[in-house]
């Protein structure tokens, strides 16, 4: 048989509230329409629906703006709580880009506006911020998993970036447990023979990308079952995947 995999969309989801049981509720709606979680399935979950369930939307009120803030809010017409709550979110300020700012989050993702967002939260006047830990998130989902339907599965968290060199954005995996997030092939020759010296692939960002398909961003569908795929097992991480900053040629 040639290879293949499935990408499922959960499409009976509730809307995710502060202190929600998400393990159980994907669980749950999986086995509502007639696709229930099995064993080898990788789960990809939104960043969103997670941050929602760990009480990661607070209000703009809760962000004073600094002095910094209030002066860049008011060059690039941002509400300067929202720039606050960008700062608080980061280790550094990499640029300025007019209304965006590029940052480096204490996660060491480097992104735009230090994943804080106003879209999806649940009411104006709201913003949500990343999860504290994504990785540990993704272990407890995973684990809760386990406990709640009796399978193992590898759990990847997504969230939408920017790239270099390329125009649009596109899902990456900014958590991850239960599968190594790299597939690596140093060392391996290639169909000449040539011996690979560089070549590690993301899987887990492929994962994520390949999940966004069937979630899209107005459909309500926070969560992906990818079925078939032969992943490698493991206790991996989204941490194994940020560049260490030497190695970045994008500091």
């Amino acid at each position: 048989m040639p290879p293949e995999f499935r990408v499922i969309g959960v499409t009976k989801m509730p809307m995710v509230q502060r202190d929600d049981d998400l393990a159980q509720q994907i669980v749950h709606a999986a086995a509502a329409q007639e696709t229930p979680l099995q064993d080898g399935d990788i789960v990809a979950v939104t960043q969103r629906v997670v941050s929602k369930a760990e009480g990661r939307v607070y209000p703009l009120d809760d962000f004073e703006p600094s002095p910094f803030a209030l002066e860049y809010a008011q060059r690039t017409e941002k509400d300067p709580r929202v720039v606050e709550a960008v700062l608080r979110e980061s280790k550094r300020v990499i640029r300025q880009v007019g209304a965006v700012l590029i940052t480096e989050t204490r996660h060491g993702f480097k992104m735009a506006n230090s994943g804080v967002d106003a879209s999806n939260v649940g009411g104006a006047d709201l913003v949500c911020l990343l999860p504290v830990d994504p990785d540990a998130s993704c272990r407890r989902l995973r684990d809760d998993i386990r406990r709640i339907a009796g399978v193992e599965v590898a759990v990847v968290m997504t969230d939408t970036f920017g790239r270099p060199w390329r125009l649009g954005q596109t899902n990456i995996a900014i958590g991850v447990a239960g599968m190594r997030p790299m597939r690596d092939y140093i060392g391996q020759p290639d169909l000449d023979g040539h011996v690979l010296r560089v070549t590690m692939i993301c899987v887990a960002d492929e994962v994520a990308g390949a999940a966004e398909m069937v979630m899209g961003k107005l459909d309500a569908i926070p969560v992906a079952i990818l079925r078939g795929y032969d992943y490698e097992r493991g206790e991996g991480s989204a941490a194994e995947i940020v560049r260490e900053q030497p190695l970045d040629l994008f500091p």
